[in-house]
């Protein structure tokens, strides 16, 4: 090959660096200045005799998690609110590569099976980790597992 051939690899390799320093740049340039990034922990312990657990399997869902609190601080024209809020996820589970929020029907806060219901009762999940491809709604009680996606169209 000589001494062409090394210069060729080396130009080449060189190449594939300076573009993926570029894509690097501009990606970090282009992020929204407010962008936080929300990573969940280990998560909470998984209950072997857990009915929703018995039955995302049944379904072909591994849960990888358990529950999740998510502290919101909030502050009322910059004063803290208290000790501001939390949101809780019941568990996280992967099929087919796919993972998803999950959440647990509660007896005494019934789900309204509405568009607007479900956009008050999910969306925030939905915005709080993207990165996921939807949330499930486990009803053990019915034996029910609901898939909800949310879409933002652009205007």
């Amino acid at each position: 090959m000589g001494t062409y051939g090394d210069w060729f690899i080396m130009l080449a390799a060189g190449c594939l660096l300076v573009i993926w320093l570029f894509r690097m740049f501009y990606r970090w340039l282009h992020e929204p200045a407010g962008v936080n990034r929300l990573t969940l922990g280990k998560g909470g312990v998984l209950s072997s005799d857990d009915e929703n657990i018995a039955l995302l399997e049944q379904a072909g869902y591994t849960v990888r998690s358990g529950k999740h609190l998510v502290p919101v601080p909030i502050k009322l024209d910059d004063v803290p609110l208290g000790k501001g809020s939390r949101l809780y996820i019941d568990y996280i589970a992967v099929m087919d590569n796919k993972t998803y929020i999950v959440k647990t029907a509660r007896d005494r806060k019934p789900m309204e099976w509405t568009a607007s219901g479900v956009r008050e009762r999910l969306l925030v999940y939905s915005l709080l980790l993207p990165e996921c491809d939807g949330i499930l709604f486990v009803d053990a009680r019915d034996k029910v597992i609901r898939k909800i996606s949310f879409h933002i169209a652009d205007i």
